[in-house]
């Protein structure tokens, strides 16, 4: 079965979040970026030269807050840290200046949002509402202080527009601390499970990521459908925040694919460089989310261990 993947990479204006303190001040307005569709099906990223897969001339989805016709409207660029708080946005087409309300759906859902720190330590994968207008809007409480990116994946149905990936900064106020990049090894822990990782990225060309997941020492075989898979993952290099989205080998119902305890995974890292994987995964009506440390192409920079042997979930 062909795997559906999607590369798109963004650069985070995230400086202020690796310094001592972050003061909120105004926020950043990325540039514009030239019209060039972040959109790579699976059979069009297969049919690359795998020299050319990521390579540094290829200019990025989710650079910037606008692209292809549409801008990403952040109306919530900062929060305070540690407080619930709701992201508003909307998608906007330049062509009418008007809210986009019409989208394609991809793996169940017209739009997938993301939030992420600039240290990688947080991660969300949120789901947002669309209200009749347009606006979207989801719950989100962040931890700590700093600087965050959110960037939205969506097909607007328009225009015969292709997939698209905008990005746009967020601030969380407060005295930030950023974490190093943590070393997990292949195994994690989250809510009891152990999720373990077989496999590597390799920069340029495409390589099979496996996940195992078990409980209680015990493989577990009756994993939840998450947004039309057994898994979901999201990778983002270090640094900048580059951004991988990878789909799964095999989909549920296709005679062929098991409901665990294996994910597998089919990706393609950019460059050289250090990366987190989140997996996504659901059992007994919960999603949870994994979260491990990777380095393509050997590049292997400082890290610090976690505090304990338990890398703790992440909220959706």
């Amino acid at each position: 079965m062909q795997t559906g993947l999607k590369i798109t990479a963004f650069a985070a204006g995230l400086a202020a979040a690796f310094g001592s303190a972050y003061a909120v001040g105004g926020a950043l307005e990325p540039a514009a970026a030239p019209k060039k569709s972040a959109h790579r099906d699976a059979h069009a990223e297969q049919e690359r030269p795998a020299a050319e897969k990521g390579r540094a001339g290829d200019f990025p989805g989710g650079l910037a807050v606008s692209r292809d016709g549409f801008t990403l409207d952040l109306d919530t660029p900062r929060v305070e840290a540690g407080e619930p708080a709701e992201l508003r946005f909307s998608v906007v087409d330049e062509d009418t200046s008007r809210k986009v309300t019409a989208f394609r759906r991809e793996h169940g859902r017209e739009l997938h949002l993301i939030v992420a720190s600039g240290d990688l330590t947080t991660y969300r994968h949120l789901h947002p509402v669309r209200a009749a207008d347009g606006t979207w809007s989801a719950p989100v409480e962040l931890p700590e202080a700093g600087g965050y990116r959110v960037f939205a994946d969506f097909t607007p149905d328009v225009r015969n527009a292709e997939g698209i990936t905008l990005g746009a900064d967020l601030a969380a106020a407060g005295a930030a601390r950023p974490e190093r990049l943590p070393d997990t090894g292949r195994s994690v822990t989250v809510d009891g499970y152990e999720v373990t990782l077989d496999g590597a990225l390799r920069p340029g060309a495409g390589s099979e990521i496996k996940m195992e997941v078990e409980k209680d020492g015990k493989p577990v075989t009756d994993l939840q459908p998450y947004l039309g898979a057994y898994g979901h993952l999201v990778a983002l290099r270090a640094g900048d925040l580059a951004y991988l989205h990878v789909h799964p080998n095999g989909e549920p119902g296709d005679g062929r694919t098991e409901p665990g305890p294996g994910i597998s995974f089919t990706a393609t890292a950019p460059t050289k460089g250090a990366y987190r994987l989140f997996l996504d995964f659901r059992h007994e009506g919960k999603v949870r989310t994994a979260a491990f440390t990777v380095h393509a192409g050997g590049v292997s920079p400082e890290a610090s261990a976690p505090e304990s042997g338990e890398t703790p979930g992440h909220g959706h």
